[in-house]
């Protein structure tokens, strides 16, 4: 069975417009039983919470149903050294500027390599920055939203 993570971005989109959030729900109803939260995106999406309302409907709506599943993905000590390598990689192949890595992109490269060292498939429409890291490190990754059989995409 396929296994997916989602974004961060797609769960902000969500949260920001209703058709969105329509299409993420679609999405989750039809694909519950293979989809993880990663712990990349619990932070990023934490970091931007600002007020303590609106981190405590994160944990009630979010994260505490996954958690409560034991459905998080945390990155292993591999998936760490193995972004270090990448980003390294990167920057001696001149592809980036070791002076302007963003900390997003540094939590993109986790994402890619703690996603290939789970085997799972990561939803992004940052296709940018995941083809750039996939140039050294091999991962899978879709635009929102892949289908399977039977099930319809969200519109």
């Amino acid at each position: 069975m396929r296994r997916y993570v989602l974004d961060t971005q797609l769960y902000i989109e969500a949260a920001r417009d209703p058709e969105k959030a329509e299409a993420l729900a679609k999405f989750s109803a039809a694909f519950l039983p293979s989809l993880l939260l990663h712990a990349i995106v619990v932070q990023e999406i934490l970091a931007g919470a600002v007020s303590k309302r609106w981190r405590r409907e994160i944990e009630r709506g979010l994260v505490g149903p996954f958690e409560r599943r034991g459905r998080v993905v945390v990155p292993g000590y591999r998936a760490w050294k193995r972004s270090g390598e990448v980003v390294a990689d990167l920057v001696a192949r001149k592809k980036i500027s070791p002076g302007g890595l963003r900390r997003s992109f540094m939590n993109d490269v986790l994402l890619a390599a703690s996603c290939r060292e789970s085997g799972l498939i990561l939803i992004t429409r940052n296709a940018g920055d995941f083809e750039l890291i996939a140039k050294e490190e091999p991962l899978r990754f879709t635009k929102p939203w892949p289908t399977a059989r039977g099930a319809a995409p969200p519109r």
